[in-house]
């Protein structure tokens, strides 16, 4: 419970009670003031007839002062009120100026007015003090709370009259057959239920054997998952491979088509020419004053063309009499086959001794009989292939002219030798066509 000390312009302090509900300042009636030790008996009878003597309280006489504090501008004390107080109703202030005499009449009218708003409070879930307005508010609900309450009453009346006026006493061997029934269906109902019980226990356990087949067939199905997982991964790896060995083989395929096309002989002897001179594999055959071809270079190229004749010669099955060539690379010659032991080198290396040396110029005599039997082995399988150029015994002939060029080097111009070695090769990659239309697909 709160209360206020208010100091007005006049100095006389006037105190304020504060609404439990509303929390607003009341103001109390004047009896208050009045009240004498009858008179408030009759109050708080029906309120403290319930507690003991000991917490009895001595609310006509003046309390003692506790702990007093003065100050020039105020005084403050504390006043011991009720054995069960509120939190607010310990303390309060005073301001302005107090004689003795007032403090000891103020303190006794806030005491009494206190203890008997605290008893009220203590025997009732309401606490006081109330408003005028809140007290109406109260008193609307309890109104409303008792007219409910004697309708309940009323109703528990009119029940238990109808209830006695319809109540006839029931035979008692009736009772017996009924017990007597109520206990067999309890006996039948117990069965019941240990029979429930029994198939419970069955059906558990039928459950747990249940959980473990599912919990085997769980394991085997996550089994069976991984290894198809794994089959499938093979699967995919096997695919892979299949499509790497099916391009493989196309472009194996590709390019065996495309050397099906390719012809061997004139991919591996380009033989063309430049300028005065024939070549083959761009090496150049001869020599002229104004070119001075190195003698390495021309070895190399008579290298190259024993090579393709006798490559062609294997290509026919074809055996050369008299001669056997010997491809050995810029250091190629012939070998007579009536005299073994006398080769014949299709190499020089210039000088004034080698253009006394018959041996070179015989080499290229018999290579160029070793071509005209060439010739005359295709000719006899088409009677149609004919060579431009009319070769016989070391000399060419050049069939528009009439004019004939010796092979040999000796006794012979530079010009009219590498004229002659040019018609050679002319003459051999006709040869070398023929070959490759032949046996384009063997």
């Amino acid at each position: 419970m709160a209360t206020i000390k208010v100091e007005s312009k006049s100095g006389t302090t006037h105190v304020s009670f504060v609404c439990q509900r509303c929390r607003q300042p009341l103001k109390l009636d004047h009896s208050f003031n009045t009240l004498d030790r009858q008179l408030l008996a009759e109050l708080s009878a029906p309120f403290t007839a319930v507690e003991s003597n000991e917490d009895e309280l001595d609310i006509i006489s003046k309390p003692a002062l506790d702990d007093v504090e003065v100050d020039e501008n105020y005084s403050k004390r504390d006043i011991t009120s009720t054995p069960e107080p509120d939190e607010d109703a310990g303390d309060f202030l005073l301001l302005g100026e107090t004689s003795p005499g007032n403090m000891d009449n103020l303190s006794h009218r806030i005491r009494v007015s206190s203890a008997l708003f605290d008893v009220m409070s203590g025997q009732s879930e309401i606490d006081h003090p109330l408003c005028e307005e809140c007290t109406d508010n109260l008193l609307d609900q309890l109104d409303n709370q008792l007219k409910i309450t004697e309708d309940e009453c009323k109703d528990y009346r009119e029940f238990l009259e109808n209830l006695d006026s319809n109540h006839t006493e029931e035979d008692g061997s009736n009772l017996d057959v009924e017990l007597q029934q109520l206990q067999a269906e309890e006996q039948s109902l117990r069965q019941q239920l240990q029979n429930l019980e029994t198939e419970q226990e069955h059906t558990e356990a039928l459950l747990e054997k249940e959980r473990e087949i599912s919990q085997k067939l769980q394991d085997e199905e996550d089994k069976y998952w991984k290894e198809y997982n794994e089959y499938k991964r093979q699967v995919q790896e096997l695919e892979d491979e299949q499509r790497s060995v099916d391009n493989q083989l196309k472009y194996a395929q590709t390019q065996l088509d495309k050397l099906k096309k390719t012809n061997v002989f004139n991919t591996t002897f380009h033989i063309w020419h430049s300028g005065h001179f024939g070549t083959i594999n761009n090496f150049r055959l001869g020599r002229l004053p104004s070119v001075p071809v190195d003698w390495n270079e021309i070895n190399a190229a008579w290298g190259q063309t024993v090579l393709l004749l006798n490559s062609l010669a294997k290509k026919m099955n074809l055996t050369f009499q008299r001669y056997r060539l010997v491809p050995f690379g810029n250091h190629s010659y012939i070998e007579s086959l009536s005299d073994k032991s006398k080769e014949l080198p299709l190499y020089g290396s210039g000088g004034f001794r080698f253009f006394w040396d018959t041996k070179f110029d015989q080499a290229m005599v018999a290579f160029l009989d070793c071509l005209q039997q060439f010739k005359e082995e295709v000719e006899k399988g088409d009677t149609g292939f004919c060579l431009p150029y009319k070769m016989e015994k070391g000399k060419i002939e050049d069939s528009s002219t009439g004019t004939s060029y010796s092979i040999k080097i000796q006794f012979n111009s530079e010009e009219q030798w590498t004229k002659a070695l040019k018609y050679m090769l002319t003459n051999l990659k006709w040869g070398l066509a023929w070959v490759s239309s032949q046996f384009a697909n063997k």
